[in-house]
Order: C-alpha cells, then sequence, then structure tokens
C-alpha cells in the first residue's frame, strides 16, 4: 500500500519539532537545574536513568483536544522523558483521560509503557523542570515557540486544558497574537472560553499538582467535572 504524501511530510516534521525540543540549550539555568537533578537523582530513583533533557509533547498528531500544562517536574518527566509520565499529577491526568476515552491505560509510569493517547496531545508551557517550579518570564518566552510550532501540526485541534493560570496565559496569548478575540479572558477552575469561531474551545483548570490536591484545592470530583465537560464539548463540535 502507498504511503500517504502528506501523512509522511506531517511525520517528518513532527520529528523535526521533538528534535529541536529535545536539543534546545536556550536557558542555562533550566539546563542546568535538570542536569544537576538527573545527576543526583532522588534516592527511590537512583537506579534509573534519568532524561534530563528538555521533554517534547506526547500524543496523537490528529488530536482533538490539547492539554497544556506548566513544565515537566524534576523527578517525573525530567526523569522519564514523557509529559506527566511518572509522578502524581500524571497519576491524575492519565486517569482522566481514560475515563473518557482517550487512553489506553489510567496511569503512566515510562515513556515506554505502550501507553497511547487517541485524540489528545500532551504538551507544557516550558519544557525543562524549573527550580521551585518558576520558570521567568524570558525563558517562558523562549519555550513558546514551541508550543506555536504544535499548534501548527495540530490540524483538528478543537479544545485547549489550561492547567493553571501560566499555561492559561500562554495559550491566551499566543491565540491573541494570531488574531482571536481572546482579549479579557480571565483564569477561573471550570471557565469555558469561546474565544470564537475558528478557535479552539478552552478550558481553564487548576493543575493537579500535589500543592493543589493534598491541600484540596482541587478535588477528585472538581477534576472529574473538567474532563466530563470536555468530553461533552467534543461530542458537541
Amino acid at each position: 500500500m502507498k504511503a500517504h504524501p502528506r501523512r509522511d511530510a506531517r511525520q517528518v516534521e513532527w520529528e523535526a519539532l521533538r528534535q529541536a525540543i529535545i536539543g534546545c540549550e536556550a536557558c542555562p539555568r533550566l539546563r542546568a537545574h535538570c542536569t544537576a537533578v538527573a545527576r543526583t537523582k532522588r534516592r527511590q530513583y537512583r537506579d534509573e536513568p534519568y532524561w534530563g533533557r528538555p521533554v517534547p509533547g506526547f500524543g496523537d498528531p490528529d488530536a482533538r483536544l490539547l492539554v497544556v500544562g506548566l513544565a515537566p517536574a524534576a523527578h517525573g518527566a525530567n526523569r522519564t522523558g514523557r509529559m506527566f509520565t511518572g509522578d502524581a499529577s500524571g497519576d491524575w491526568l492519565y486517569e482522566a483521560l481514560h475515563r473518557i476515552g482517550l487512553a489506553t491505560a489510567p496511569t503512566s509510569r515510562r515513556r515506554d509503557d505502550g501507553l497511547r493517547l487517541s485524540g489528545a496531545y500532551i504538551t507544557a508551557s516550558v519544557r525543562c523542570a524549573p527550580p521551585g517550579n518558576r520558570p521567568t518570564t524570558g525563558e517562558r518566552a523562549n519555550c513558546r515557540p514551541f508550543l506555536e510550532r504544535e499548534l501548527d501540526l495540530l490540524p483538528n485541534l478543537q479544545v485547549i486544558v489550561c492547567l493553571g493560570h501560566v499555561a492559561f496565559e500562554t495559550v491566551t496569548r499566543l491565540l491573541a497574537e494570531r488574531g482571536h478575540a481572546t482579549r479579557g479572558l480571565e483564569f477561573r477552575h471550570g471557565a469555558v472560553h469561546r474565544p470564537g469561531a475558528g478557535t479552539p474551545v478552552i478550558v481553564a483548570s487548576y493543575h493537579p499538582s500535589r500543592q493543589n490536591t493534598q491541600t484540596g484545592r482541587l478535588t477528585r470530583v472538581m477534576w472529574h467535572e473538567v474532563f466530563d465537560r470536555v468530553r461533552e464539548l467534543l461530542a458537541a463540535r
């Protein structure tokens, strides 16, 4: 059977983006931090290799749903090399995606565990684990072209879930620069924003970090309500 030229071209573009992300050295502070974490390791992972490089996005190139987080966790994606993989936040996210039929498993432990996404793609505002989970404005700006390119390569996108204020600000600013009506949109957990025809619906949620889930700021019920709403939005479009 003959290969589809357009699909082959997109695969080349995705791989080029992946390699550009992995090889990025634009932020010395972040690179130094990720390298140090990968060298010293956490005791429970001392026998495991750490990725220690910028982390590319993960998922289905034909995705209708895009999930945008803040940045890789130091001992999560910075260790495993796959977004939201190997930490508690990932346990919440993949369980939710599996629950609405977009992930083949409810947990994500390793990048070679066979988990696949169907109709969903996961990325982040920043691709390196930042000290204290606080990237600078300049570091966020350095990473933004990667998210821009992902948007270009996701032609079927209908819904964007922004996990946390940084992700929400990154996405709305990027869409505004492309001429979409995002001015005045505010971050509020569970908010659904419809910027207009031709623009994905934006859904805001607290990030499923331990800081939010262990304090009760984000409960499992609240989290499931967000993704139940996502399922409804996808079914209606």
